[in-house]
């Protein structure tokens, strides 16, 4: 693929832009560590939902996908579409209390939650855990990501092409902070959606309009390309056993995948950029406003357009894509698509367009790692009473040492899909005693470490030994591994000794949650209104999964040719935006209203 001198101009333009915007908030962002790693508590909702959005659309995305549907049809999206349930859990069951609890990242959660040196060695553990090695896996798939468009498009090598754009986002994020972040996620987001629709546009056009696209798939369904028995790839479900999606499988991704496996940025109970993008906002409504806001474009907006390019891909290259390496990789089908169909006018927009999702998503590990790093560990372990700039300037030296972390995972990864389920199994297990942590105050320190221990030590035990190895081998891991790992840390819970009243008083004092687990811890509270009605956030969670699966249905089945029943789709997911709509703004009115009568109360 060769650029012209305007599409470098616009890629120079780009970068220069996005500099522009570190520059103008370094002062802002380094005033103090609030200020670095959190914007200062005073995000809108829109600018922190739209920011979330932009972090999960990374580079590697639209190639995951592409991998998902060549390999399992659009149906193979499930791997992380059921997903939208633990989302939604986040949104009304712990959006607000993370943002009561008034920390700096979720890991200094765990000495809010718990005490004494048990919690101390956890939260030390979980920082190293999530900002060095969880958070390098991330960036390394994203830098390998990366790699493959750069190296398919301007022929460049692996390094150079990371050096170049690792060391530009670097760069402004350790100017800025995470304002700087938040502004250029925005413009990126733009920049990358549109780009990803106009390739769409132009696959689509190339193999002759949907009705073509169909056509063709169905020979290719016919001839058991794909599938090997009766389905479809356009079809949303399975509809039978089929090898490219066995209904174990299936039945394992939403039956128990997205409450028992803590994944980045789907985490049961929330977790990660997900956490700090609720800490950064500037109130209890907004964090559930931005949290909700960015389950509904990440999972209803964002896939079809990335689906389009991939069934598109399937019919123009039968024979996928080879890759660097002599071996053919489905993933590469999106950029080859590109290369070969986009107009060539629109070559640097489309170049610039990776590059917003490449910096978008490294930005935020960027930035999320160095707190890890910075609060959770040199400011907690290692120098407790420094001055704000000192860990200002900590922080940015820790922004540079998470750049070379994500160079090295560059070189962990071979398959940015297969990245995506190792981490689901990595965490089997996890999950629940990271929700019931809110909800039951019997949970300890202990428990997480338990299960943390036993996930990992199981999950890679089976797959290091390749116990399982025919088509549901991933659904089996996690059966096997959720099971053990639960019995587990539960049995620790009851062996070891309960947190002290006091830390659990204060836990419940700031952050409130329902007195249904709590009910002794309860008693001893000083009067706390607003405790969060768990039959009202069930019924917001039921109508939010009917939101997003409405819309992400009824969105594709419009884009495939079927209106009417996408217009159905469509009327469940307004429908249910409909109660949510109602509990929300009647949950705020009474918050107000208690806040009100609460100010004019004698003391």
């Amino acid at each position: 693929m060769t650029l012209s001198v305007a599409d470098y101009a616009v890629i120079i333009a780009f970068f220069a832009i996005n500099l522009g915007i570190g520059l103008y908030y370094a002062r802002r962002g380094g005033k103090n560590l609030t200020e670095f790693f959190l914007s200062g508590r005073n995000v809108p909702w829109w600018l922190a939902g739209v920011s979330m959005v932009a972090t999960t659309f990374a580079v590697d995305t639209p190639l995951a996908v592409t991998g998902f549907v060549t390999q399992h049809g659009i149906a193979g999206n499930w791997v992380w579409w059921s997903s939208v349930m633990s989302g939604i859990l986040t949104v009304f069951f712990f959006a607000k209390l993370w943002r009561r609890a008034g920390v700096l990242t979720d890991v200094e959660f765990i000495e809010l939650r718990y005490s004494g040196k048990a919690a101390a060695a956890l939260r030390f553990v979980r920082a190293i855990f999530q900002g060095v090695i969880v958070n390098t896996i991330i960036m390394g798939w994203v830098n390998l990501a990366m790699a493959k468009v750069l190296q398919l498009t301007l022929h460049v090598d692996k390094l150079s092409a990371l050096a170049v754009c690792l060391v530009f986002t670097g760069v402004y994020v350790t100017i800025g902070g995470l304002w700087g972040v938040l502004v250029t996620d925005v413009l990126q987001f733009v920049v990358k959606m549109s780009m990803a629709i106009v390739l769409a546009v132009s696959a689509v056009a190339a193999v002759g309009g949907i009705g073509a696209l169909e056509t063709k798939l169905a020979v290719i369904d016919a001839a058991h390309k794909i599938t090997t028995t009766s389905g479809s790839i356009l079809a949303f479900f399975p509809t039978s056993n089929e090898a490219w999606l066995p209904m174990l499988t299936f039945v394992t991704y939403i039956g128990v995948q997205w409450w028992a496996s803590s994944y980045p940025g789907a985490e049961p109970g929330g977790g990660g950029y997900i956490a700090q993008r609720i800490f950064s906002a500037k109130s209890e409504n907004d964090s559930l406003l931005a949290t909700l806001f960015f389950n509904v474009a990440h999972y209803a907006l964002r896939p079809w357009p990335w689906i389009l390019v991939a069934l598109a891909a399937l019919v123009l290259y039968p024979n996928g894509t080879i890759g660097n390496d002599g071996k053919v990789d489905p993933e590469l089908n999106y950029i080859t698509t590109m290369i070969d169909h986009l107009p060539a006018w629109l070559r640097g927009l489309m170049i610039a367009g990776f590059l917003s999702a490449y910096m978008s998503t490294m930005g935020t590990h960027l930035n999320l790692g160095a707190s890890y790093l910075t609060n959770d560990i040199y400011r907690r372990f290692m120098k407790p009473n420094a001055s704000e700039r000192h860990y200002v300037v900590v922080s940015r030296v820790a922004t540079l040492i998470v750049m070379v972390l994500a160079i090295a995972g560059a070189n962990l990864n071979n398959s940015v899909s297969g990245a995506y389920v190792y981490l689901y199994n990595l965490t089997a297990g996890v999950g629940l005693v990271m929700i019931l942590r809110w909800y039951w105050w019997r949970v300890s320190a202990w428990s997480e470490i338990a299960a943390l221990v036993a996930s990992a030590v199981i999950s890679n035990a089976l797959l290091f030994f390749h116990v399982f190895t025919d088509a549901n081998a991933n659904a089996e891991v996690l059966l096997v591994t959720v099971p053990i790992t639960t019995l587990v840390w539960i049995v620790v819970t009851y062996l070891m000794p309960a947190e002290s009243d006091a830390t659990l008083l204060r836990f419940y004092e700031r952050v409130r949650p329902s007195a249904f687990g709590w009910k002794r811890i309860a008693s001893l509270a000083r009067p706390a209104p607003g405790a969060e009605p768990l039959g009202i956030n069930a019924i917001d969670w039921l109508a939010g999964c009917g939101l997003v699966y409405g819309a992400l249905f009824g969105i594709g089945k419009i884009v495939l040719g079927s209106v009417g029943t996408g217009l159905g789709y469509l009327a469940i997911a307004a429908a249910c935006g409909a109660v949510i709509a109602y509990n929300v703004t009647r949950a705020e009115r009474a918050t107000r209203a208690a806040a009100s009568l609460a100010a004019t109360a004698p003391i």
